[in-house]
């Protein structure tokens, strides 16, 4: 699964940093109401609210930008890595006013739970009640005011040029709500609004830490309890990730393509090279199909399962969900130098598209069709394959740092649909594997129903005999923070890569 890429992280003119990681209340769904401050005064709705755009004589364009942006995944369930890059270009934005940009959508984004906490509070009524397009300006405001080095004054004055374009009637309401929450740095509004730690730690760090309180109850649970061990990946979500690339093993070299990026080669996985910034759209080796964008923990639950020890023949390799192409393009490659084939299924015809795209003038098949057809077609034969990848569509709670947007959209009522979905996929795949063969079950999620409930659950009913191997061993030697096995999981905080759970099962 190769996630979205925040832009490069450098200082604007009159400086900007990330701020302290802070979390909190859920939005409510409420039917926005004219908003009124604590004083009395009211915000007058305005005509067209609903994606109305900043006027550009009165906002800067790096502000405008991120309001766009903001304003269309909370308006629109956009995503911020596929708006923000067409919106820059649209007004013209490079270099560190696009840094700014980004910078202020992504942090916005990341701490809107603490940030409408803090709103709530500053305005004495719920932000569900204030007028969409006045909320998320006021929301990049808060954001200034508390996680960036933004003068005061500038953030306050800023932000109400933002919604005097947006929302005319609110100037005054916004301008009083930013000078209450100027009162008080982000440590001193967790400390008035957080619960207290010692007895109500989840709800303590939600609000701290901008996750939802079932979020980091999931986290607790697979980390064992460890409330510090969870602060600290609380922590992690909230930080800017690096973006990884994978050099294709017999297409490019990977300290050559770190000199070409301006980075480094990556800690762990041989194919992972760290950018050093800056736009990559036009980087060669990405347009000539040598590298792709991958987290390097995708990378290594993808070579672990190449590298596991396999009796018998070698030549015929599954992806069974295999958009947008990531772990094909990787597995391709490696199956390329090995003489091997990879058929790669995918069952959404726009993503079976990418993935044709990711792999072409590899050896690999791409099949649109369900995943869970196996034996329905002498292409998906049952026992046909010596190694089989399941990356499982799950919840995606291990890649929040790189898609902020989706801490507030999952819900723990998706759960059943999808482990069902992944018991059957990963059920497929274990008929689909011969007698001997491998597969390698991979979620980017660490919540242990998407991980260790679903693939018990799936060995068990899945009808063929099966044995776990360690898949320690198949990580980069030295590689810390394993746990106990056979299964993995990798960690933000522990290893710099999504949260990605890895379990090898044989065919026995």
């Amino acid at each position: 699964m190769t996630g979205p890429v925040d832009g490069p992280h450098v200082d604007r003119p009159g400086g900007f940093r990330a701020g302290r990681p802070a979390a909190g209340r859920g939005r409510s769904g409420a039917r926005p109401e004219r908003p009124t401050d604590r004083r009395g005064r009211g915000g007058q709705r305005s005509a067209g609210a609903r994606g109305r755009s900043p006027d550009r004589r009165s906002v800067d364009l790096p502000r405008q930008a991120a309001y766009q942006a903001v304003a269309a995944v909370n308006r629109d369930d956009a995503y911020a890595n596929l708006v923000l890059p067409s919106i820059l270009r649209d007004v013209g934005l490079v270099g560190r006013d696009a840094a700014f940009a980004t910078e202020l959508t992504y942090g916005t984004l990341r701490h809107l739970g603490t940030l409408d906490a803090i709103l709530t509070d500053a305005a004495g009524r719920e932000v569900a009640r204030i007028d969409p397009p006045v909320r998320d300006a006021l929301r990049l405001g808060a954001y200034q005011l508390l996680h960036t080095r933004v003068p005061a004054h500038a953030a306050v004055s800023s932000t109400v040029d933002l919604v005097r374009s947006v929302g005319p009637g609110a100037t005054g309401f916004a301008n009083a709500v930013l000078r209450e929450v100027t009162g008080r740095d982000a440590e001193a509004w967790v400390a008035r609004l957080a619960p207290p730690l010692e007895t109500d730690p989840i709800g303590h760090l939600a609000l701290a830490y901008s996750h939802p309180q079932w979020i980091v109850r999931a986290f607790a649970e697979a980390l064992g309890g460890d409330l510090g061990e969870t602060t600290r990946l609380l922590i992690e979500n909230n930080e800017r990730p690096a973006v990884h690339l994978c050099a294709r093993p017999g297409l490019a070299d990977p300290v050559t393509l770190a000199d070409e990026v301006g980075g480094a080669p990556g800690a762990f996985s041989p194919y992972a090279v760290y950018s050093g910034g800056g736009a990559l759209g036009d980087l060669p080796a990405l347009t000539e199909g040598r590298t792709h964008v991958q987290d390097e923990g995708s990378q290594l639950v993808a070579q672990a399962l190449a590298v596991a020890a396999l009796d018998g023949p070698d030549g015929r390799w599954l992806d069974l969900c295999a958009g947008p192409g990531g772990k094909s393009g990787l597995l391709g490659a490696i199956a390329a130098q090995r003489g091997a084939r990879l058929t790669a299924v995918e069952v959404s015809e726009h993503r079976a598209r990418l993935v044709r795209q990711a792999t072409h003038n590899l050896p690999v098949t791409v099949l649109h069709t369900d995943g869970r057809a196996v034996g329905s077609t002498p292409k998906l034969a049952e026992g046909h394959f010596d190694r089989v990848l399941v990356d499982a569509p799950c919840t995606g709670l291990g890649s929040l740092r790189r898609r902020p947007e989706s801490r507030w959209r999952r819900q723990p009522s998706d759960l059943p649909a999808l482990t069902r979905l992944q018991r059957e996929l990963l059920a497929a795949a274990l008929r689909a594997a011969r007698s001997g063969g491998l597969v390698a079950y991979v979620t980017c999620s660490p919540h242990v129903v998407e991980t260790h409930v679903t693939v018990t659950e799936a060995a068990r009913r899945c009808g063929v005999p099966v044995d776990f191997v360690d898949a320690r061993p198949l990580l980069p030697e030295g590689m810390p923070g394993l746990g106990d096995g056979p299964t993995v999981q990798l960690w933000p905080h522990r290893h710099g890569t999504d949260a990605m759970f890895l379990a090898v099962l044989r065919r026995s």
